[in-house]
């Protein structure tokens, strides 16, 4: 999922950018005129129909969150198909393959195989003219089917670039999956610390370059207390009461509007009868912030007024039976991180859009690409492709028109390449 925020930094670094995205890249330009590029180019014209077989193949095995399970069977085995080494799933439930380069380094390329929808979800495709509509066959599933298509169009073209390129579809990027599928790969697979950059796909917008992160921070915050009859032992302290407090307090938290900074209370739940005190409620904050400080900051006051109206609680009433004690339990963390504007990967990405007759745009949202920003490791988020709308919607949609996708599909296509490199003389 990509949610983007584009306040006054990005669109400043937009103008600040714009002389260099004007600006001829040979490098890039040397790639989309070679022979190889044509011929890749050719193929993905042709591979159209293999391309709408596994989205819909894809998008049809569900994928709920913590239960990715077949769905990255079938890709690994579409991984396999496509002429990859090293095709594995690691414990953590991602799959991938890698093509080998000259080993200039390793870059990552990776859709993310999970999707919002609950276990049971109907996810049957429905297809009008060239317009797809079931539960997340845009988000990121069409992601997968852009990556099988761009090996294969490798290949075709005969294209050898300077970095290994391990190609992934990974486990756990929406909600309280928080990142684990990226998160694992670079900390703890085997290729932990071996991954120079990475370009994750998840994206609408062929034109859209992720290049900040949004961090988040959520808690899981659990009141309890001495509980009792609501008649017999009125007067007791009581949980709900605190936690109640407690997000009106939130709610009067003053917090910037730039940089952009958020939070919500997402879920409340507890009690067990309209009668009885609870002994237990709990609600689950969701904090997000463009700066790390400012998320930070808010993550600070957020655990200060729970305190605060713990106490309040336990000053009101009586705590003869026992106090009101508050258990605040992190339940997920997205870091903060941004890649520069003078990066490299940044550059590359925006003169292959530029090469194509659009004009780059910026942003920063929360991808699978805040882990290796937040690592220092050179990263971005990009389109996945074609248009499409109503994400995280049962009546999500993707359109599958070859005039629309191909332009698309070639944007994606020289970014990667650009950024993996490919040496003169091996095109």
């Amino acid at each position: 999922m990509r949610a983007h925020f584009l306040g006054a930094a990005a669109l400043a670094a937009v103008a600040s950018f714009s002389a260099v995205a004007q600006r001829p890249d040979a490098p890039v330009r040397g790639i989309i005129d070679s022979p190889a590029f044509k011929r890749a180019a050719a193929f993905l014209e042709t591979d159209q129909d293999r391309f709408v077989r596994e989205l819909i193949a894809l998008t049809e095995i569900p994928s709920p969150p913590f239960k990715e399970q077949r769905r990255a069977a079938a890709f690994l085995d579409m991984l396999r198909q496509s002429g990859l080494t090293g095709v594995e799933m690691d414990p953590e439930g991602n799959a991938m393959g890698l093509r080998k380069g000259r080993g200039d380094g390793l870059l990552v390329v990776n859709a993310h195989l999970d999707t919002v929808f609950p276990e049971g979800t109907d996810v049957k495709v429905k297809r009008q003219g060239t317009r797809l509509s079931a539960p997340g066959v845009g988000d990121d599933t069409r992601g997968l089917a852009l990556i099988l298509a761009l090996v294969r169009a490798m290949d075709a073209g005969g294209i050898r670039t300077a970095s290994d390129i391990l190609f992934v579809g990974n486990v756990g990027e929406e909600g309280e999956g928080d990142l684990r599928g990226i998160k694992y790969l670079l900390n703890k697979g085997r290729y932990k610390g071996r991954v120079t950059q990475m370009v994750a796909i998840d994206g609408t917008e062929s034109s859209g370059i992720t290049r900040g992160g949004v961090g988040s921070r959520r808690y899981r915050v659990a009141f309890r207390g001495p509980g009792g009859h609501s008649y017999g032992a009125f007067g007791l302290v009581n949980p709900a009461f605190a936690m109640g407090d407690a997000i009106v307090r939130l709610s009067r938290l003053q917090v910037p509007s730039s940089p952009k900074t958020t939070f919500n209370v997402g879920a409340v739940r507890g009690g067990t009868s309209v009668n009885a005190i609870p002994s237990e409620v709990s609600m689950d904050i969701d904090m997000r912030s463009v700066s790390c400080g400012e998320l930070q900051k808010v993550d600070t006051a957020f655990l200060a007024l729970v305190r605060e109206a713990v106490n309040a609680e336990n000053a009101a009433r009586s705590t003869k039976e026992g106090r009101i004690e508050a258990d605040p339990k992190v339940i997920g963390e997205r870091p903060c991180g941004e890649t520069p504007m003078t990066a490299p990967i940044v550059q590359t990405a925006a003169a292959a859009v530029t090469a194509f007759g659009q004009t780059p745009t910026f942003d920063i949202s929360s991808t699978d690409a805040n882990i290796p920003m937040s690592m220092g490791i050179p990263a971005i988020t990009i389109g996945r492709g074609g248009p499409g709308g109503r994400q995280h919607s049962p009546d999500e949609w993707t359109d599958v028109d070859p005039k629309l996708n191909h332009p698309n599909e070639l944007i994606a296509l020289a970014i990667i390449l650009g950024v993996a490199g490919v040496p003169a003389g091996v095109q």
